[in-house]
């Protein structure tokens, strides 16, 4: 496809940029009155020398089984664990969420599914007592489950990404870890519900930098623990989900766990990455979260200048290179606004449906809530198509 199709010319966009500027103008009213959006912008460099080659799957493509296996989703967040999990064929019987918004997601695309959050229950996996009942008294959950338990606890605690957001100077600049009061000790809770129940199989998923702050062991000791409890766990596995069909550099952290003799046997990763391009020549008619920022002629003016992979320093985003996978998927500041990368193409922000496809999410999933929690929901998420292969492996082992 070509990148330059139906932009403007340098000369026409310098002039209403620089009629908005001079003038003190809206650069999004300007264009509506000119019948134009944010598409027809044009970067001032594009590479079209390089032949595409289309390895970009998304969610919708791969091969979807009948549900069979029950399964029972912790820290669901956005649901990409979820969706992974179920086009392999397991029954979600119950997803467990602290944050309202996302329980609205979550109930949105999923009205049948018992939901374990606000506003029916708080959702909170630290009160082992009360979710205990919950899961026995009103999922059906008995020790020795029959299925598999799936999660990723809270990342921010253990992730540079996230922590770097601060300055140096401020408290949340460093990691904190297990040391974290709010979210340092759920994974262990959550290892402790494994414990209880005994599923045939558990995933644990999180971000690359979680070992770095187990310096004492804990994890460690945590999972020997469940090893004396009949449990083979395979050593960690530190993947980056691009080289699994994921269009998105994106490091993550999983601990599998089977109970029984038949080997986990892992998915093997491609030997290439997929490059993020396959997103970007989808169309966006008729698609749910799609709504892009406005900004500045000024800031348009910053960005055009770009060239595929550079950073707009000011605003602290990059334009991706359509020809390598994207950068990691933020998530944004839970008080503050969402942000994105910019398009390869055309120079502004990604909508959350377009992150969303980054993300691998299919487009029938929609997100609740303002856009910045959408962002929020999207870039905490692990990605569907990276759950689904692994999940493909527990499911053949068990």
């Amino acid at each position: 496809m070509d990148a330059t199709m139906g932009k403007l010319s340098l000369e026409e966009q310098n002039l209403i940029l620089h009629d908005c500027l001079s003038g003190n103008a809206c650069l999004a009213d300007t264009l509506s009155q000119k019948g134009l959006t944010y598409d027809n912008l044009r970067y001032i460099s594009y590479t079209d020398s390089v032949p595409r080659k289309v390895n970009y799957q998304s969610i919708e493509e791969v091969e979807r089984f009948e549900p069979a296996i029950p399964a029972v989703s912790f820290f669901t967040g956005g649901g990409g664990l979820d969706i992974g999990f179920e086009y392999a064929g397991f029954i979600n019987l119950a997803s467990i969420e602290y944050n309202k918004i996302f329980c609205d997601t979550l109930r949105m695309n999923n009205p049948d599914r018992i939901i374990i959050g606000p506003p029916d229950f708080s959702g909170d996996i630290s009160d082992r007592e009360g979710l205990y009942d919950i899961l026995t008294r009103v999922v059906g959950v008995s020790p020795d489950f029959e299925g598999v338990f799936h999660g990723g606890p809270p990342c921010q605690s253990f992730s540079i990404a996230a922590n770097q957001r601060f300055g140096k100077s401020d408290e949340n600049f460093k990691r904190k870890g297990f040391d974290d009061p709010e979210k340092g000790e759920l994974l262990f809770d959550y290892l402790w519900f494994i414990s209880q129940f005994r599923p045939k199989a558990f995933l644990i998923e999180n971000v690359d930098g979680i070992e770095d702050c187990d310096a004492d062991g804990r994890i460690r000791e945590s999972l020997c623990q469940l090893s004396s409890l009949g449990y083979t766990i395979y050593p960690p596995f530190i993947v980056n989900a691009a080289v699994y069909g994921v269009p998105q550099n994106r490091m993550r952290w999983l601990i599998i766990g089977s109970r029984g003799t038949k080997t986990v046997d892992m998915p093997k990763p491609n030997n290439y990455l997929s490059a993020c391009h396959g997103v970007f020549d989808r169309p966006l008619h008729d698609v749910e979260n799609h709504i892009t920022r406005e900004h500045t002629a000024e800031s348009i003016s910053r960005y055009m200048q770009l060239h595929y992979g550079n950073r707009d320093k000011l605003g602290r985003v990059d334009r991706l290179n359509p020809y390598l996978p994207s950068k990691t998927v933020i998530a944004g500041g839970s008080k503050g606004g969402g942000r994105s990368h910019l398009h390869p193409e055309t120079p502004r922000t990604l909508s959350v449906r377009e992150c969303a496809r980054l993300q691998t999410f299919p487009d029938s999933y929609v997100f609740a809530g303002a856009t910045a929690r959408q962002f929020t929901q999207v870039g905490n998420a692990v990605p569907p198509l990276l759950a689904y292969k692994f999940s493909l492996a527990l499911k053949a082992a068990i």
